[in-house]
């Protein structure tokens, strides 16, 4: 099977990271994770991400959309994950085509996931599970906020609890993509820090003990990637909770191995990594647990086993 992007799938990804570095630079994404107020969601860069398809990627054309697939939506929420975009990205993508304005960027939609929901006081609709029908307006149902560790990602938790389906399965498959995203962020962090810090009038990426970790984060991105793309592109379940496992793992070590080549400095303001280490367990915690996923995983290989006989 032949993983290699075509040139469209090439040029969308290049274009999306130059969009994505002129509307959410890292110097605003430092700013806005430093301010102590209330998160408030920037409806201009939502309008804004409308406006360049991002919601409406997978929208066929005669309804609006760009009429692209899912293996092109990964790739764009790759980006989206390597900038730390905040807000109900994945949720208002899912809705787009069902609530009016979404796939415009003109109305926020978030959803109940795990009896929790982000951006809650921001959301214009509210999906009680993917593939859910939305309530318009604030969410009628007794809500508590939570003290999130994303300083850009506020949290509420919500006595409900959303369905499964094809949707929650889109849902962590993109999810997967911002966690690969951030992981390959970092690892570009630790690899331009390592070049030019310098110990003992040497620069620290010279050290073996730096470059294992260096290489280390490398192996774990590129294999997290191939799982996430595989998926997009077969649909297989096993191939979907492989992509699961490696993608939440990816993005969670090769933070922590960032701030490793960091020292005290990633705890920082001035560093982005400690913004991915906690947008990491954010998302993290979306979907089903690791050893869900793990029984998920083993049950498709046992099955596999049983047909080879």
């Amino acid at each position: 099977m032949d993983f290699r992007l075509t040139e469209d799938q090439t040029a969308l990804r290049a274009a999306t990271r130059e969009l994505l570095a002129r509307l959410y630079p890292p110097e605003r994404l430092r700013e806005d994770a430093a301010d102590c107020g209330p998160p408030r969601l920037d409806r201009e860069l939502w309008r804004a991400l409308g406006d360049a398809g991002l919601f409406s990627l997978r929208l066929p054309e005669a309804e609006g959309g760009v009429g692209l697939g899912m293996p092109e939506a990964v790739l764009v929420f790759e980006e989206a994950g390597r900038a730390l975009l905040p807000g109900p990205l994945v949720a208002t993508h899912l809705a787009a085509g069902t609530v009016p304005g979404a796939a415009a960027g003109q109305v926020v939609v978030t959803v109940v996931d795990g009896g929790t929901a982000e951006w809650l006081e921001e959301a214009d609709c509210v999906v009680e599970g993917f593939g859910e029908p939305a309530v318009p307006g604030p969410y009628p149902a007794r809500t508590e906020p939570v003290r999130s560790v994303d300083p850009l990602t506020p949290l509420h938790r919500v006595p409900h609890d959303g369905a499964g389906g094809r949707a929650a399965s889109e849902a962590e498959l993109l999810t997967c993509a911002q966690q690969i995203g951030s992981a390959a962020r970092t690892l570009e962090l630790a690899v331009q820090h390592a070049r030019t810090r310098e110990q003992f009038g040497r620069p620290i990426g010279s050290f073996q003990a730096v470059k294992h970790l260096c290489a280390d984060m490398l192996v774990r991105l590129e294999m997290a990637r191939t799982a996430v793309y595989a998926a997009a592109v077969t649909g297989l379940p096993e191939e979907h909770f492989a992509a699961m496992l490696l993608a939440r793992e990816a993005a969670g070590r090769n933070a922590r191995d960032c701030l490793q080549v960091f020292g005290g400095m990633g705890f920082t303001w001035e560093a982005e990594v400690h913004l991915h280490i906690k947008r990491g367990w954010v998302l993290g915690l979306r979907g089903r647990s690791d050893r869900s996923y793990e029984e998920a995983v083993a049950e498709q290989l046992t099955k596999g086993a049983e047909w080879s006989f």
